[in-house]
């Protein structure tokens, strides 16, 4: 597996900063279209905490930039949609928002993270017409391929949709990139490897993918689940070894996008070890180069 920072210095000559934006977007496992609460793991935010408030693009992205350039010397970026479901709603809209986001010549692509039940025929040709302007990556929310664990998290739809959306956009030669968590209540190590094996095997090859270990938050349904009755949380040793074996099971092609989990400091509840990420990426880095010496 390549990781994104040696990937993105490879495709753009430098290290590239992402900008983590809005775009004003829902989700239907919210408003009511598949349902109300959303993922039993997801908090208010959207899994998008971090990201800025529903602005004009270009204020959100010159906020953006100013954060990050006060700390780096950045000079390019990648116009960041991650919060709730960003193929959801008016294509038209979408499309110009957008549009006015890879305007600027610093910024190299796009990233929209989103549901694959959200990408009918409509939203697939904005994308394909974004594509011919700058990157476009789609991340796509998985997280497991067991439907039981589907049904228990309330994601909302079955293997078969997701598979469908991820030919979809292959097809329209969109790079796909796949959000995994490791740790859902009732997986084993088994199941857990399970999911990386069949993205493994995915044909076209799987781009890109994000793994992260469950952050159990105050407010969401598992949340409260986790303070009623307890569930296995692993530690960093046992998160470190299980993403060893992942690598080893995922192509050489696929990149890296992220190997930990990053809940907000005031919410989360499990794994207190993910507070000091410095200390956590720091060990995933030293587990994963002793394993390739090992090699």
């Amino acid at each position: 597996m390549q990781d994104l920072s040696d990937y993105l210095k490879k495709e753009f000559g430098e290290k590239v900063y992402r900008l983590s934006l809005s775009s004003g977007c829902s989700c239907p496992n919210r408003d009511g279209k598949i349902g109300t609460g959303g993922c039993s793991f997801c908090s208010e935010g959207g899994s998008g905490e971090f990201a800025a408030a529903f602005r004009p693009i270009q204020e959100q992205m010159e906020e953006a930039k100013k954060r990050i350039i006060s700390k780096t010397s950045a000079k390019k970026f990648i116009a960041y949609f991650q919060s709730y479901t960003n193929t959801y709603g008016d294509p038209l809209r979408l499309k110009q928002l957008y549009q006015e986001a890879l305007i600027p010549d610093d910024i190299v692509a796009l990233s929209l993270g989103t549901r694959p039940d959200c990408l009918d025929d409509a939203i697939l040709e904005m994308l394909s017409d974004l594509q011919k302007i700058k990157p476009v990556w789609i991340e796509l929310g998985l997280q497991t391929i067991h439907e039981h664990t589907a049904k228990n998290i309330r994601r909302g739809y079955s293997l078969a949709v997701f598979e469908k959306a991820y030919l979809d956009l292959k097809d329209r030669n969109i790079p796909v990139i796949v959000h995994v968590i490791m740790g859902l209540p009732g997986e084993t190590k088994e199941d857990m490897l399970e999911t990386i094996t069949y993205l493994s095997k995915l044909s076209p090859s799987l781009d890109g993918i994000k793994i992260q270990n469950l952050q159990v938050l105050k407010n969401t349904d598992i949340g409260r689940d986790y303070e009623k009755n307890p569930f296995h949380i692993m530690s960093l040793e046992e998160y470190s070894d299980l993403l060893v074996e992942c690598e080893k099971i995922l192509p050489a092609s696929t990149v890296l996008h992220r190997m930990t989990g990053d809940g907000p400091r005031n919410l989360l509840i499990e794994p207190q070890w993910s507070l000091n990420k410095k200390h956590v990426l720091n060990t995933l880095r030293k587990k994963r180069a002793k394993a390739k010496n090992s090699l």
